[in-house]
C-alpha cells in the first residue's frame, strides 16, 4: 500500500533537507546589501517594514496541504513577503516577492536575533519546512525568533514553472539510463522540451535564481529583520548557500551552523561521483542491518552483496517490464532507483525501504512508486510543488559545466564502479542541464571568508546525499579560525535531527550562548 499523507510529507521534508565558533558576535558594523558592483540595494528596500499576518495553507507550488498549526503555548506561525530585486545588478528595477515565515521567540527579554534557516534542495520551501521540524527547533526558539523563507524561484518565491502535471508524470516515468541509441534519443528530446517549457514559462526569472543572489536575498532579509548580523542554520544545500553568503559578507556573519555539508569544491562531476558513493553507502549499511536482523529481515540474502544483488535484479527486471504501482501509473526503474534512494536519507525510513522492495519483488510497485513520488514533490492528488523544476533552474545558473549525454556516457564505468546501484543513474544525471537556455556562473562556489565569525560545521559519517568528506572539505574552504568541524558517527542526512544528544547540545550551546565546540569534536 502507499506510504500515508503524514509520511509522505515526512519524506519529503527528510529530501529536502537535499538531494558546517567563537563566544563573541562583535566586530564592524554590518555592511549594506550589495549587488555584484558593490552598489548598496536601495534605501527603499532596505527600509521595508514587514506585515504579517497567520500564515494561509501552502500554495500548489509550495506542496499544498493545510496552514501550520500553533506552536506549544499558542505561538501563531506569521508570514510576510519581502520585496527583493529581481536583478541585483540592477536593483533600482523590477522587484520580485518573498515568501518569508517566522514564530516569535519565547523569550523576548533575552531574544538574540533571528535565526534564518534553510533546509535544502535546492529547491526546497522553507516556508513548508519549519513548521515541520518546529519540535526539533523548539530550544532555540528561546532566545531566537525561528525564521525561515522560499528562496527565489522556489514556492510562494516567483517560483519557476516547467511542465504541467500530466506532462511530469510522464517525464518522470522515462528511462533517465538509456541502453542503446534510440533511448538516448527519446531521453534527449524530452530533457528538451522539459527546459524548453522552463523557459516558456519562466524564461525572465531564469537567470537570478542563483544562489549568489540568494545570499543577497539574505543580506537584505537580515537588515529588513533588524539584524545586525545574520544569524543563519544551513542544511544540505543551505550549507552551500551559507558558504557563499560567508564568502559575499563575512563581516555580517553571526552565529551560524551547516549541517549536512555539500562539498563547496566539488563541482558538477565530482559532485555527482560523491553522491554515487553517499547512496551506496547508505544502501549497504541498510543491506548490513537487514543481514544483522536475520529472519526477521523480509529481503532474501544472508550478506550484503547477496541482498544487492537482489536489488540490482529487481532494476534490471523493471528496466525491461514495469509493474504495477498506484492506479494506472506503473512502477519504471528510474522511479523505483529515485524511491530506494529516497528511504535513505533517514534510518527513520529504513522500514518503508524493507516494505517496498519486497513489495516490488512480488509485483507490487505501489510503496516504490510512493516514494519516488515523493521525492519528486507529487502529491496524492496529482499535483506537483515546483521542488524539481527550482532545483533544475538553481544548479543549472550556478554550475558553468554543460555534458552532453555522450560525454556523461563518457564516464559511466567510474559511476558504476563506486555505486552498481546508483552509478548509472548519477552518471547519465551529468547531463540533465545540457539543454538549459541559461548559462551557469561557476565550477564550484567560493566559500573562503576570511573575518567571518566561527562557523559550526557538522558531518555526518553515514550520509547519502552530502557524504562526510564534505565537512572536512568546507572546513578548509572557509579558512583558519572560521569553520569548526564537528563529527557525528550516524546515518542518514544532516544530524542535528538525528535525535542524538551530542549534537544536539553542540549546536545549541553554539547558538544559545556563543560556546564555540571543539574543533574535531565527536558525537556517537
Amino acid at each position: 500500500m502507499p506510504i500515508s499523507a503524514a509520511q509522505r510529507a515526512a519524506l519529503l521534508t527528510a529530501a529536502t533537507v537535499l538531494l558546517a565558533a567563537g563566544c563573541s558576535d562583535g566586530g564592524d558594523k554590518a555592511a549594506d546589501a550589495v549587488t555584484p558592483t558593490g552598489s548598496p540595494a536601495r534605501p527603499a528596500l532596505t527600509a521595508q517594514k514587514l506585515s504579517w499576518a497567520p500564515c494561509p495553507a501552502p500554495s500548489a507550488a509550495e506542496g499544498g496541504g493545510d496552514a501550520p498549526s500553533a506552536l506549544p503555548g499558542g505561538t501563531v506561525w506569521e508570514c510576510s513577503f519581502l520585496q527583493a530585486p529581481l536583478d541585483w545588478s540592477a536593483p533600482e528595477g523590477e522587484t520580485i516577492e518573498l515568501a518569508l515565515i517566522r514564530a516569535r521567540a519565547r523569550d523576548s527579554a533575552k531574544r538574540i536575533g533571528s535565526l534564518v534557516f534553510n533546509f535544502g534542495g535546492p529547491g526546497g520551501s522553507g516556508v513548508t519546512a519549519l513548521p515541520g521540524f518546529a519540535t526539533d527547533y523548539e530550544t532555540l526558539r528561546a532566545r531566537y525568533d525561528l525564521v525561515s523563507f522560499d528562496p527565489r524561484g522556489v514556492g510562494r518565491s516567483d517560483p519557476v514553472e516547467c511542465a504541467t502535471d500530466k506532462e511530469l508524470d510522464a517525464y518522470y516515468a522515462l528511462d533517465f539510463t538509456p541502453d542503446d541509441a534510440a533511448e538516448e534519443r527519446t531521453l534527449s528530446d524530452a530533457q528538451k522540451r522539459y527546459a524548453k517549457g522552463c523557459e516558456r514559462e519562466a524564461g525572465a526569472s531564469l537567470p537570478h535564481v542563483g544562489t549568489e543572489n540568494a545570499a543577497r536575498d539574505m543580506d537584505l532579509m537580515r537588515q529588513v529583520l533588524g539584524d545586525e548580523k545574520l544569524y543563519y542554520f544551513g542544511i544540505s544545500y543551505g550549507t552551500e548557500l551559507g558558504g557563499v553568503y560567508a564568502h559575499m559578507f563575512p563581516k555580517n556573519v553571526g552565529r551560524a551552523v551547516f549541517d549536512g555539508v555539500v562539498d563547496p569544491e566539488a563541482g558538477v562531476e565530482d559532485g555527482a561521483l560523491g553522491q554515487a558513493k553517499g547512496f551506496q553507502l547508505a544502501l549497504d549499511n541498510f543491506a548490513q542491518d537487514c543481514v544483522d536482523r536475520g529472519d526477521e529481515c523480509a529481503l532474501p540474502g544472508s550478506t550484503v552483496a547477496e541482498i544487492e544483488a537482489g536489488i540490482t535484479d529487481l532494476l534490471t527486471a523493471l528496466d525491461k517490464e514495469p509493474i504495477a504501482g498506484i492506479g494506472d501509473r506503473k512502477l519504471t526503474q528510474t522511479q523505483a532507483t529515485n524511491g530506494i534512494a529516497q528511504a535513505l536519507y533517514s534510518k527513520e525510513f529504513w522500514p518503508y525501504l524493507e516494505q517496498g522492495l519486497d513489495a516490488a519483488d512480488g509485483g507490487d510497485g505501489a510503496l516504490l512508486l510512493s516514494l519516488s513520488d515523493s521525492m519528486n514533490g507529487r502529491g496524492e492528488n496529482g499535483s506537483y510543488s515546483n521542488i524539481q523544476a527550482a532545483n533544475a533552474a538553481i544548479n543549472c545558473v550556478d554550475f558553468k559545466e554543460r555534458y552532453t549525454l555522450g560525454q556523461a556516457k563518457e564516464r559511466l564505468g567510474q559511476f558504476r564502479e563506486a555505486s552498481p546501484v546508483f552509478g548509472d543513474f548519477m552518471g547519465w544525471s551529468l547531463a540533465s542541464c545540457s539543454q538549459w537556455p541559461v548559462p551557469g556562473g561557476w565550477e564550484h562556489p567560493d566559500v573562503s571568508a576570511p573575518g567571518s565569525a566561527p562557523i559550526v560545521v557538522v558531518g555526518n559519517t553515514g550520509d547519502p546525499a552530502t557524504p562526510y568528506e564534505g565537512a572536512r572539505s568546507m572546513v578548509n574552504a572557509l579558512g583558519k579560525g572560521v569553520g569548526v568541524e564537528v563529527t557525528y558517527e550516524g546515518e542518514g542526512h544532516g544530524a542535528y535531527n538525528s535525535g542524538n544528544k551530542c549534537v544536539k547540545k553542540t549546536v545549541d550551546d553554539y547558538l544559545l550562548a556563543g560556546k564555540v565546540p571543539a574543533s574535531a569534536t565527536v558525537c556517537k
